[in-house]
């Protein structure tokens, strides 16, 4: 059996590779992110398994896998992959929905704070103070007590649910919106819901949690956008294009909202032209929400457990065409 990773983000995968060798299994890495599709797949025409970061696996390059058996997506979203060709090719696709949730919800509470204490900004006017010798907060203000506001979350998941068990506990009315949800889910959480509309409207902070897919993209949009209060505040950790950036930055550069905290973008990484570069009321992160020492060990661990059990002859542990299994 043959196992190729086509592109990966740790410094590099000795420790898969270890594993693997002890299971008698063929395991090369590459970095062909942006590579054209026949050099991707002159890598992995012959894999057995293939495990992706972000290179795109669409019809075209899925069609011609024919010895294919296993396509593991090293992440929560799977946008870059086409699910439905891999059933039709008839390849089992898994993902990684749990490595990293704490870490995400603990990122947007993080911009949450940030953008409600106004910490980023806070160290210019330290700066701009210190060089003048006396105290001058002028642009910081107003800044709002948390306590009493309400924090609405749209898609309550792995990682929203998180935020609200998280978050319950600052004085905050939470709500939420998750069309999905099942009505015992709901009842289990105890969360009020309501529909995205009432969400974007009420809301002082509005934390996004959703998958991306045709429903979600540019879930936040110039009609949503125009929905919340002037003092609002909206968080992106989910994907980048659940939020229409042009939108977006026309709002914060009109102040008709107060303010935005981003960590992930349509492009990666953004272009130096993205249009919320530049803007003095939005805070932006690399996409890093996934990130930490825990979950960086946790997907690499689930990931190499996906490759033994197929090994084994086993399924994956998180199979998104579930059909494919029924075969």
């Amino acid at each position: 059996m043959k196992v190729v990773v086509t592109d990966y983000i740790e410094e590099n995968l000795d420790w898969e590779a270890d594993q693997c060798r002890k299971a008698g299994i063929d395991f090369a890495a590459y970095q062909l992110k942006f590579k054209p599709e026949a050099d991707v797949l002159a890598k992995i025409a012959d894999a057995d398994i293939v495990v992706v970061n972000m290179v795109k696996f669409d019809a075209s390059l899925v069609s011609k896998l024919t010895q294919c058996k296993l396509l593991i997506r090293h992440g929560i979203g799977y946008d870059n992959v086409d699910v439905e060709a891999c059933t039709r090719q008839g390849i089992q696709f898994a993902y990684q929905p749990d490595y990293c949730k704490e870490d995400v919800a603990e990122h947007a509470i993080a911009l949450i704070f940030a953008l409600a204490r106004k910490v980023v900004w806070s160290r210019q006017v330290l700066d701009d103070s210190s060089a003048r010798g006396q105290w001058d907060f002028k642009g910081l203000f107003p800044i709002y007590r948390m306590d009493g506001k309400t924090l609405g979350i749209v898609g309550v998941g792995r990682i929203g649910s998180r935020v609200f068990r998280k978050m319950k506990h600052f004085g905050m009315k939470i709500i939420a919106s998750d069309p999905y949800l099942s009505e015992a889910r709901r009842a289990e959480l105890g969360i009020e819901f309501v529909d995205r509309k009432t969400l974007f409207q009420t809301a002082d902070f509005i934390t996004i949690h959703t998958p991306l897919n045709p429903e979600t993209r540019h879930l936040v949009n110039a009609e949503t956008l125009r929905l919340m209060k002037p003092t609002a505040y909206l968080v992106n950790t989910a994907r980048g294009p659940m939020v229409d950036a042009e939108a977006l930055a026309q709002v914060l550069r009109e102040k008709r909202i107060a303010g935005a905290a981003i960590d992930v973008f349509d492009v990666e990484p953004p272009p130096t032209s993205h249009p919320l570069f530049g803007l003095d009321n939005v805070i932006l992160t690399p996409h890093i929400g996934w990130a930490s020492e825990e979950a960086g060990w946790e997907i690499r661990k689930s990931i190499v457990d996906d490759i033994l059990s197929c090994a084994q002859g086993r399924a994956a542990r998180c199979v998104v065409n579930k059909e494919i299994l029924k075969k």
